[in-house]
């Protein structure tokens, strides 16, 4: 247990996990946690801190009014109880000497939210809110202050929550930072209930309630991704090898690529490149920009030796080899069937080994993985989560295929 303090005479304690986000460094927090982890305690110890120390408002967003009202009032005024100098029942807030005022809010009227500038904020169960509560109000009200957020919420099944968390997760923003926290490591549920939680509720709902999982969607086209195997920053790196095997897609808004390494009879995605509205050719410096001194092979999709994308006429497949790289692909576009079933396999073989690792950094690529369902037996390309998975597919069927040889086109800079 450590103490963190909101004045000199009073003293909070705080669990471990609670404390590591306290003390994590970055403006913007996500924290997602298990049933009675202590959540909303951290959150108005947090906010308590803050608005005692720094004059302007914070705030305590709950997805309903009532909500907030239930959840926090009471305990806003426990903790702060001889601290503020005044408070307002009916609009919930608590002011302090400092001239900071904490008030508790609720985000099902998100427009009653605007025209605010935050010192601070916290969204709590952000999963049960709508994206455009952060995007449209909450992040423009902490602009031009730079006001620091908590995110917190136990999931809700597969929502933009999963996004934030994959994001900050993924180590792309110096600003972000992600934490996950079972309800037994949250140190306020005795282990003995949780056991007879996981003997009476269902497998998915115990894991997302008690485990704080994101559950994966039924009907899953990648059914054997599992982000605890497959997610990985314990990867080759650019400087492990020279040679770098890079899948892409050409539909142009995104164009698509994922970036990948080969070891042994692993692969390993350290990257990936998204384009929107863009091109063969600014795919080609993008790649070239990044990895300017290392070997490229690009496997994309067949359809690109004949499709001419430039007024010049150049094909997608001439364009690539003219930017220096190594183009390899079956001379027929393969099955879908097939891919599916390649990327499955590199996922999880019939023997259960795993041969496909992946960096957090490929945040959509992982989205991709985990949310593409089947809908009437084929892969459902509405969320537009299928070109980045094309371009794995493309590269996956090449070097590692099931049962069929690869007949490469021979497209390349002489010597490679």
């Amino acid at each position: 247990m450590l103490a963190k303090q909101t004045k000199q005479s009073r003293e909070i304690r705080l669990t471990n996990p609670q404390t590591q986000v306290w003390d994590g460094e970055s403006r913007f927090k996500v924290l997602v946690c298990g049933r009675r982890f202590g959540k909303t305690f951290l959150a108005i110890t947090w906010l308590i801190r803050n608005a005692a120390t720094t004059k302007g408002m914070h705030w305590y967003v709950a997805p309903s009014y009532v909500m907030s009202k239930s959840i926090a009032w009471r305990m806003l005024k426990d903790l702060a109880d001889g601290y503020y100098t005044s408070k307002n029942e009916s609009e919930l807030y608590v002011e302090f000497p400092s001239g900071g005022i904490l008030q508790l809010k609720g985000a099902e009227n998100r427009d009653s939210l605007r025209g605010i500038s935050l010192k601070s904020c916290v969204l709590d169960e952000y999963a049960y809110m709508t994206q455009e509560t952060w995007t449209e109000v909450i992040r423009p009200a902490t602009s031009d202050q730079l006001a620091p957020v908590i995110f917190i919420t136990s999931p809700a099944g597969w929502n933009w929550a999963k996004d934030l968390y994959d994001y900050a997760a993924s180590g792309q923003s110096k600003d972000w930072q992600a934490w996950s926290f079972t309800t037994a490591e949250g140190g306020n549920v005795p282990a003995a209930e949780i056991e007879a939680a996981k003997r009476e509720l269902p497998e998915r709902v115990f894991r997302q309630e008690y485990l704080a999982s994101f559950e994966a969607l039924a009907n899953r086209v990648y059914s054997s991704f599992d982000r605890s195997v497959h997610i990985s920053k314990d990867l080759a790196t650019v400087n492990d090898s020279q040679e770098l095997l890079i899948g892409l897609d050409f539909n142009v808004d995104p164009m698509s690529a994922v970036v990948g390494i080969k070891v042994a009879d692993q692969l390993h995605l350290i990257d990936e490149i998204i384009l929107q509205n863009s091109h063969t050719l600014e795919m080609a410096q993008e790649i070239k920009r990044r990895y300017p001194r290392h070997t490229i092979r690009v496997y994309p999709d067949p359809s690109g030796k004949a499709r001419k994308t430039s007024a010049s006429g150049k094909t997608d497949f001439s364009i690539l080899e003219q930017a220096g790289f190594r183009v390899i692909a079956p001379r027929a576009a393969p099955s879908i069937s097939d891919r599916i079933n390649e990327v499955q396999r590199m996922l999880k073989d019939s023997e259960g080994n795993h041969r496909l690792f992946i960096h957090p950094r490929c945040v959509q690529l992982v989205k991709g993985l985990e949310g593409q369902v089947y809908v009437n037996g084929q892969p459902d390309k509405s969320a537009g989560l299928d070109h980045v998975l094309d371009g794995l597919g493309y590269l996956i069927h090449s070097t590692f295929p099931i049962r069929k040889t690869v007949a490469f086109t021979g497209i390349g800079p002489k010597g490679f």
